[in-house]
């Protein structure tokens, strides 16, 4: 496997292969006591960020760095991208550098694949426009396996702006691929065009959704929708569509909760939900853990690609 720039069309055996690999390198990470074997010593990984980002750009920083590779940071804002420069051009300029990987995050749906077709090096997409997010769902499933053990029959709830959504899209064509029945719950604005071949439930009441699933991966509202004539208004988004402990506790329904992040509180989420990791109630929130276990998957992903066979030593 040379790039990671969707799960579309990726086999359920090697996303198996992924979160295996990704469970051995929770341990390592977690545990003191391993020694994390740097397989990557002396592979120079470029983090090509044209978008802000906190939780991917940090975990795939400490993924490469356990692994023993070096991490050059790229902002566009202080780049010759500024100066008109192309993203062609500064890729094959980074690539004259000898770099060996490239982690893209950008606008515009599609780059990833594309910068894969014009560079040798392995490249990695961390989100492009509203196209995929393919780490940001695996991450997603990995913490959903650990509950449920095998996703063959779990039904899955993406709640929120699909339309928009890259990471709802990469989780579908994942969870879809291992078994798991995939709902999507939204506002009929912000289903997307093809939704009848994607192969999902669809619910447009949040009471009926939180009925069918056994989990929900809520969505970040993109606020700017709300001016672009999706939404009538942010109140009336988080009456309707908000997952909170009142609708939780009228349907008297326990739920695993998931977040990509950033979360907006009391819009798409309230705080109770979002915070709670220990039951007593109906719902249990994995947001923090999910974060964690995108290091273990952002390792395993990079080890994938830039070659390297994982062992336990203490």
């Amino acid at each position: 496997m040379k790039d990671l720039t969707g799960l579309s069309g990726i086999s359920a055996g090697r996303i198996i292969e992924i979160l295996d690999k990704a469970a051995v390198h929770k341990d390592l990470f977690l545990n003191t006591e391993n020694v994390i074997p740097r397989t990557l010593q002396g592979k120079r990984i470029v983090l090509a960020f044209f978008e802000n980002s906190t939780r991917t750009r940090f975990s795939f920083e400490i993924a490469a760095r356990n692994l023993g590779a070096v991490t050059l940071n790229f902002s566009a804002s202080s780049s010759s991208v500024s100066k008109g420069e192309s993203i062609v051009d500064t890729i094959k300029n980074l690539e004259a550098m000898q770099v060996d990987a490239f982690v893209i995050r950008h606008p515009s749906s599609g780059s990833a694949e594309q910068i894969s077709r014009i560079t040798d090096k392995h490249v990695v997409n961390a989100g492009d426009g509203i196209h995929e997010h393919p780490t940001q769902a695996l991450l997603d499933i990995f913490t959903l396996r650990n509950y449920f053990g095998s996703l063959q029959g779990a039904k899955i709830m993406i709640l929120g702006d699909i339309l928009h959504s890259r990471v709802a899209r990469s989780n579908i064509f994942g969870l879809t691929t291992l078994g798991a029945q995939v709902g999507i719950c939204s506002p009929v604005s912000l289903l997307p065009a093809d939704t009848n071949s994607l192969g999902v439930n669809v619910f447009t009441s949040i009471d009926d959704a939180i009925r069918w699933a056994d989990a929900a991966i809520v969505l970040r509202l993109q606020l700017e929708r709300t001016t672009g004539g999706y939404l009538p208004s942010l109140e009336d988004y988080s009456l309707n569509y908000g997952l909170t402990d009142e609708r939780l506790e009228k349907i008297r329904k326990h739920m695993l909760v998931l977040h990509p992040g950033p979360i907006n509180r009391e819009i798409e989420i309230s705080s109770n939900v979002a915070d709670r990791i220990q039951p007593p109630g109906y719902s249990k929130s994995v947001l923090l853990e999910q974060v964690t276990n995108g290091v273990a998957v952002r390792t395993a992903v990079l080890e994938m690609l830039l070659g390297g066979a994982t062992t336990k030593t203490h």
